[in-house]
């Protein structure tokens, strides 16, 4: 792959002699500060006060708008500024603190696609005028539970797209978990615009205002229509491809889908809108060639550029505006206003133009992973593929292309998602030309012939299906393999830039010396430091699963589980969403042991999918516990990691199980400090536990059953003798834990409490060095983090 020169920018107008001429206001320096100025600001710790952010963007308009050099910091000022201001304002907008845990009755309208499961509905919902003044207007994420399964769907099943609903919710603020590796839905809700999350309660006296209307309405019909028309399981494939509705789409899909590297084709994306407007161009182009008079009224150019936008801005609509689509848009927008205004723009310059653009328009957009891979995949093409070719060239082109995109995306892949797939170059090669060629096309023509009679486009979408088949059918072979999916440790800040580093200089021209020592700097991110304990140390990671308990341990050399976190109705999974990513994040490929202390949800709820996901070499459980374990904990069993002793205080043989009080209790003891795991037990086995106190001296003690009041007994307390208490539970959790008497109990008693939310994953060190901790909220803080009050404060 040979890097080039680019299409030439627009020379600036010529400055008086011996005068240095000015930046382009609108030029790649400009475009590349305001999105400095923009990171800058939204991932700091905190927001700046108001005052500064005003000041930052008058300063920076001024300096950006007059001709001179120093227009690159007014263009980092006003990013820094405008940014802080669409922040703010955003999180202004979210749920008010007085507001948490309230029920609150409204109308308003559905917003999207609802995503109906078997007992729950989770649904966009975009509150009427006529609610509290806190939430009008506001975007809601609501979920509506109820107990009727498939076969007898309840009042929910009716919602649709477009439709005005009254109900009554129970609303908090966007706030999700914090965990190595962990999906940020603080992060998330800020980017999308979402005020608060809840679900509905009294659902009997939700009741419909006004059927479906508008363009979500119409999205839902057709997506029943091809679900009815292609009849077979790829139904769910085609209505993602032409409506970018991905509600069908299963974990197992999706699994597949990031194996084989093709997330970014299964929906509509921003390169199926740059195809549906450059055919609309075509379209335009091909109908002024045949009709020659055409040009005498409206320059051919002209025609194509407008024909391209409102091909885009149609496609854009019919996958709902999702906000990949929209920056698609906006970018062909900003190619075409030039083409009408008779403007020559360079590769580079439009892509600068539209990174402005983009970013003035809505800087928020800096929070989402496909902002990054947008424009990181654009500039690594037109910086190193050739400008012009033949048309024999056009396959050398197209892998060429591939190529640049996996060397140059990779490493922003493996800090994104932690993951690098190395099946996506060669599925890529054979996706790309086939879905978005043959079955994209045929899936939005029966679109396009649907909205113009029902029931025209059902050949094409059966035949669209037919086409997508065979692919998917290789791919799930593909994706199946276990060299497929790498998932990759989480890096250090630093690790980022020096792969961006080495992919520059691995992608620059042939003949250059040193080239394959590029490959040094992608270390520190594919194969990063893991942090191990040294031999006789121990690490603790207490991770934020909710309301459950989810403990890794870590030795020199071994790994231990103790318990998998909640699994809910609702359809979280903790041993999914939490355990799985941070034990990949952590660099665990293998677990030497799992404690599953007892069988409640809670604890044992993720232990289904963790046992799927990572290899396990024995599971221990209590006797009785209705769990798939290999072995049993008991009461005096032992064993040594590294110079570090582990061994179970309880059950004893032939005790019975009776849940919380059956919880396998652990205690794992180094040269350096003692660990106490002691599950749910509660106050009767506590005081069966002080008959030998000294079993129970710990330096750190993870609060037995999530602080509730009837564990942790100050006799119980006493003899722990603990420096550090951890708590695991949910954020606002129905039961109170953990509860202010057991907190300022143990607090009494010489602890330091902290608790997983606020604290989110809690890492504990016992080495050489003593005791350290490092709380994951604190340590990683973003602006759009609320704090929560620490353990043991009054409301």
């Amino acid at each position: 792959m040979n890097a080039t020169a680019t299409l030439p920018a627009v020379p600036p107008p010529a400055s008086p002699p011996g005068q240095a001429s000015p930046l382009p206001a609108q030029g790649l320096a400009c475009a590349a500060a305001l999105l400095a100025g923009v990171v800058g600001c939204l991932f700091l710790p905190a927001l700046v006060p108001p005052l500064l952010r005003w000041l930052c963007v008058v300063a920076g308009l001024v300096a950006w708008a007059w001709p001179w050099r120093g227009r690159v910091a007014g263009a980092l000022l006003l990013g820094f500024g405008w940014a802080g201001l669409q922040a703010g304002w955003a999180l202004a907008e979210q749920l008010p603190v007085g507001w948490e845990g309230r029920e609150a009755r409204m109308a308003g309208r559905i917003v999207g696609l609802p995503d109906h499961d078997v007992r729950r509905t989770r649904f966009l919902f975009r509150v009427g005028e006529q609610a509290p003044a806190p939430l009008r207007g506001r975007l809601l994420q609501l979920s509506w539970y109820d107990d009727y399964g498939a076969t007898e769907p309840g009042p929910r099943m009716t919602l649709r797209p477009g439709a005005h609903w009254q109900l009554q919710a129970r609303l908090r603020a966007p706030r999700g978990l914090a965990n190595p590796g962990g999906f940020d839905a603080g992060r998330h809700a800020l980017a999308q615009g979402i005020a608060a999350t809840g679900y509905v309660r009294v659902p009997e006296q939700a009741r419909e205002l006004a059927p479906a209307a508008g363009i979500d309405a119409w999205r839902g019909r057709v997506a029943d229509r091809i679900e009815a028309a292609v009849g077979s399981s790829s139904s769910r494939f085609v209505r993602a491809l032409a409506l970018g509705d991905t509600r069908a789409l299963s974990d197992a899909d999706w699994h597949t889908l990031r194996a084989v590297g093709l997330t970014h084709l299964i929906a509509i994306s921003g390169f199926h809108v740059g195809l549906v407007a450059g055919f609309c161009a075509w379209l335009a182009m091909a109908a002024w060639w045949c009709v020659p008079a055409l040009g005498r009224r409206w320059p051919r150019p002209q025609a194509a550029a407008v024909a391209a936008v409102l091909g885009a801005a149609g496609y854009a609509a019919v996958a709902g505006f999702a906000l990949p689509t929209v920056r698609t848009l906006l970018m062909i927008a900003v190619v075409a206003a030039a083409r009408l205004l008779r403007r020559p723009l360079g590769m580079w310059q439009a892509l600068a133009l539209a990174l402005l653009v983009i970013l003035l328009v809505d800087p928020l957009s800096a929070l989402q992973a496909g902002f990054w891979l947008s424009f990181a995949g654009v500039a690594w093409l037109v910086w190193c593929l050739p400008t012009q070719g033949g048309s024999r060239r056009w396959l050398r082109e197209f892998l060429s292309a591939q190529g640049v995109a996996t060397v140059g995306l990779l490493p922003l892949g493996a800090v994104l998602f932690h993951q690098a797939s190395l099946a996506g170059p060669l599925a890529n090669l054979l996706a790309i030309p086939w879905w978005s060629l043959v079955v994209v096309p045929l899936s939005l023509l029966g679109t396009a012939l649907e909205a113009v009679h029902a029931g025209a486009g059902e050949g094409l979408w059966r035949l669209a299906a037919a086409c997508f088949d065979p692919s998917w059918a290789l791919f799930e072979r593909m994706g199946s393999s276990r060299f497929a999916l790498w998932w990759l440790p989480e890096a250090r800040a630093t690790a980022l830039p020096l792969a961006l580093l080495g992919a520059l200089w691995l992608l620059l021209p042939r003949g250059l010396p040193g080239r394959a020592l590029a490959v040094l700097l992608w270390l520190p991110l594919l194969h990063p430091p893991r942090e191990l304990p040294p031999p006789g140390g121990v690490e603790l990671h207490v991770l934020d699963v909710g309301q459950g308990l989810s403990v890794v341990v870590r030795t020199a050399h071994h790994a231990l589980l103790y318990d998998a976190g909640p699994a809910v109705r609702d359809g979280y999974d903790a041993g999914e969403r939490a355990v799985l990513p941070a034990l990949r994040a952590l660099g665990i490929s293998h677990l030497d042991r799992v404690v599953i202390s007892h069988a409640d949800q809670d604890h044992a709820g993720g232990w289904p999918a963790v046992r799927q996901g990572v290899p396990v070499d024995l599971a221990l459980a209590p006797d009785g516990a209705p769990l798939s374990a290999d072995a049993l904990c008991l009461a005096g069993q032992a064993w040594n990691w590294d110079g570090v002793e582990f061994g179970f205080l309880h059950p004893t043989e032939h005790f019975p199980y009776l849940r919380n009080e059956a919880s396998c209790v652990l205690r794992i003891a180094s040269a350096h400090g003692t660990v106490l795991l002691p599950g749910d037990i509660g106050e009767v086995i506590e005081q069966r536990l002080l008959r030998d106190p000294a079993a129970l001296r710990a330096e750190v003690v993870v609060v037995p059953h999530h602080g509730s009041g009837g564990s942790s007994s100050a006799g119980f307390v006493a003899a722990t003798g603990a420096r550090l208490a951890l708590v695991a539970a949910g954020d606002g959790n129905r039961f109170g834990h953990p509860r202010v008497d057991v907190v300022r109990r143990w607090q009494r008693h010489g602890a330091e409490v902290l608790a997983t939310p606020r604290s989110g994953a809690i890492r504990v060190w016992l080495d050489r060095d003593g005791l350290a901790v490092r709380e994951r909220r604190p340590w990683k803080a973003r602006l759009w983090e609320r704090q929560r009050p620490p353990p043991g404060d009054l409301p």
